[in-house]
């Protein structure tokens, strides 16, 4: 089995392998044109960009800069938008749904990277999928970790890091996130 279909199917995989370098560098080169085109021809998404990704549904914005590992698992639904400076780190499925709003600097990691020194050296790591709802809001600067779900209508808190799933209609803030208690 490849190194990049052991990725596609959640085992453990070597990142290093010249088939996933070189998806690598077509998603740099789909991020670069998105990030250096003038914004009035931009438009929403470079076409190199939406070409990349899985799928981005109608309306979706993407500011510059962005950046993405792969691209090709990133699923974006209608009216996403991502505010500058966010990262996709998509080795395995990224889900976003409907009218969800990313503030800046915003992190998903879906890489999880061995923890002997040894594997860790040699490239081992494996991808969690990362699903995100509709109508969700995630703050300035949070990091989504590898593996989590954020329910619909949540919000994340600016700075939040998250570890665990969002229940839907929950706001968690802090590190690690947690539920934000109401009076």
């Amino acid at each position: 089995m490849t190194e990049r279909k052991k990725m596609q199917a959640g085992q453990w995989y070597c990142c290093l392998a010249p088939e996933l370098e070189a998806l690598r560098a077509q998603a740099r080169r789909a991020v670069h044109a998105h990030n250096t085109c003038p914004p009035d021809e931009r438009g929403a998404m470079a076409p190199e960009l939406r070409d990349l990704f899985a799928s981005a549904g109608n309306d979706c914005f993407i500011e510059a800069p962005f950046h993405c590992a792969y691209g090709m698992n990133v699923s974006l639904g209608k009216r996403v938008y991502f505010n500058a400076g966010c990262v996709v780190l998509d080795t395995a499925p990224v889900r976003v749904g409907d009218d969800t709003m990313l503030g800046p600097h915003v992190q998903i990691y879906c890489a999880q990277h061995a923890k002997d020194p040894a594997e860790r050296a040699r490239g081992l790591e494996i991808g969690l999928p990362v699903t995100i709802g509709q109508n969700v809001w995630i703050g300035g600067g949070a990091i989504l970790l590898p593996g989590i779900t954020i329910g619909d209508n949540a919000t994340v808190g600016a700075g939040a890091v998250v570890t665990k799933d969002v229940a839907a209609g929950e706001t968690v803030i802090g590190n690690p996130a947690r539920p934000l208690e109401r009076p």
